[in-house]
């Protein structure tokens, strides 16, 4: 099976529940944790093509809340929204699994067992 990357923070319950889900079901799978690792431009421009920034920003975050009103304002379009993400990556929505150069962005049992398993 090809290799799967999921990105997250290892305390978001979301996290969580996919790295519990991947083990369970003994796929092997790597682990990108934002606050130690970062995240560089050219992934969040990546996963904008696939998903849509509007689909990555977590605006229903705490981390959103605590944003100034200047800076809120400003995400109105992908450029905005990846340098508010890349300077508060815990605001990307979480977690981001990679799989088959595709992303699923939150945690859907049914979306990868749909895509992890199909041959």
């Amino acid at each position: 099976m090809e290799k799967i990357n999921i990105y997250g923070l290892p305390n978001c319950d979301s996290t969580k529940k996919a790295i519990t889900w991947l083990k369970a079901q003994e796929i092997d799978f790597t682990f990108h944790d934002y606050k130690t690792e970062g995240i560089n431009k050219s992934k969040l421009e990546d996963w904008c093509r696939q998903a849509g920034w509007e689909n990555l920003l977590n605006k229903k975050s705490t981390t959103w809340r605590s944003l100034n009103s200047v800076v809120q304002s400003a995400a109105t379009n992908r450029d905005e929204a990846i340098k508010i993400m890349m300077n508060h990556n815990s605001i990307v929505k979480r977690p981001v699994i990679e799989f088959r150069s595709r992303i699923f962005v939150g945690f859907n049992e049914n979306e990868l067992l749909k895509h992890i398993f199909k041959k």
